[in-house]
Parts: C-alpha cells; sequence; structure tokens
C-alpha cells in the first residue's frame, strides 16, 4: 500500500502496532508455557493480560483519529519467533534458558517502544493530544515490563551466583 501523507504513515504504524499487540498476547502465552521458572511464567501471565488491555487503548486510539487498522504485511513477530523457538530447542541449561527467555523479551519490548516513540511525536505533530495521552500509557507499559524483566534477570544471576558461593 502507497502512503501518500503523513497521517496515512501514523495509520500504517499504529496498525502495525495493533497487529503487533494482537501477537504479542500470544507471543507471551507461548513463551510462559515454555518458562520453568514460576516467576517468569508469572511474569509472562501478567504480559499477556496487559496486551490484551493495550488493544483496548490502540482501538480507542483509532476511534479518536476516525479510522480503521490497516491490513500489515509485517512478519517481523513470527521472523522472531521461528528463530526464538530454534535457538532455545539448542540451549539445555535451564538458569541460561531462563536468561534467553527474558533477553528475548527485552529484544522484542524494544522494538515495540521505539515505535511508540515514534507514533507519541506523530500524535502530538497532528494534533491529537489524547491519542498522543493514549499512547504514552501503552509506552509506559512498555518500559515498566523491561524494567521487571530486567529485575528479573538480575534475580536469576544472583541466585546463581549465590549457589556457587555455597558450593
Amino acid at each position: 500500500m502507497p502512503v501518500k501523507s503523513p497521517r496515512e504513515m501514523f495509520v500504517m504504524v499504529l496498525s502495525n502496532v495493533r497487529q503487533g499487540a494482537e501477537k504479542a498476547t500470544k507471543i507471551y502465552q507461548e513463551i510462559g508455557q515454555m518458562a520453568q521458572d514460576p516467576q517468569v511464567k508469572e511474569a509472562l501471565e501478567a504480559r499477556a493480560f496487559i496486551s490484551e488491555k493495550v488493544l483496548d487503548t490502540l482501538d480507542q486510539c483509532f476511534k479518536l483519529i476516525g479510522e480503521q487498522p490497516v491490513k500489515s504485511s509485517g512478519r517481523l513477530q513470527e521472523v522472531f519467533m521461528e528463530d526464538f523457538r530454534k535457538e532455545l530447542n539448542e540451549i539445555q541449561n535451564p538458569a541460561a534458558r531462563h536468561l534467553f527467555i527474558l533477553s528475548k523479551l527485552i529484544h522484542l519490548t524494544h522494538l515495540r517502544i521505539g515505535e511508540y516513540v515514534a507514533l507519541v511525536a506523530a500524535a502530538d505533530l497532528a494534533g491529537h493530544h489524547g491519542v498522543g495521552v493514549l499512547l504514552e500509557s501503552c509506552l509506559a507499559d512498555r518500559l515498566a515490563f523491561v524494567e521487571r524483566t530486567r529485575r528479573l534477570i538480575r534475580r536469576i544471576v544472583e541466585e546463581r551466583v549465590a549457589e556457587r558461593l555455597a558450593a
């Protein structure tokens, strides 16, 4: 689909983010099933729940600008998950698996953070301040998830170090 105006570009990126949010819920659920650490599993279940709320927020953004999502051809998350499954299957150590899962989640989340930053700026530029507020709330959810994941990684590493020192 050719993009002829900044508004069309905004709708296209917002549509990509919405499609990504739809797929993210499924990804978090799938990765959560692969995680063996109860805290990692719980964090992923919470993230899946929040992703569903983000969909409602993004739908409200479309309503406020009077547009509908457009079909996106992006395969970012499908390729990401294909590679993720392949690489995860090669990791045998449970601690390494947990760190790998968490690092890949941060990676995917940072891609989305970049999209939200651009969308917030575009909404402000277009004078859609209410949409900007909604998108900022989605961005805040992503930033909080990255911080929580970083803390979880730190906890896993500290536990492993403590186990080695005790042995």
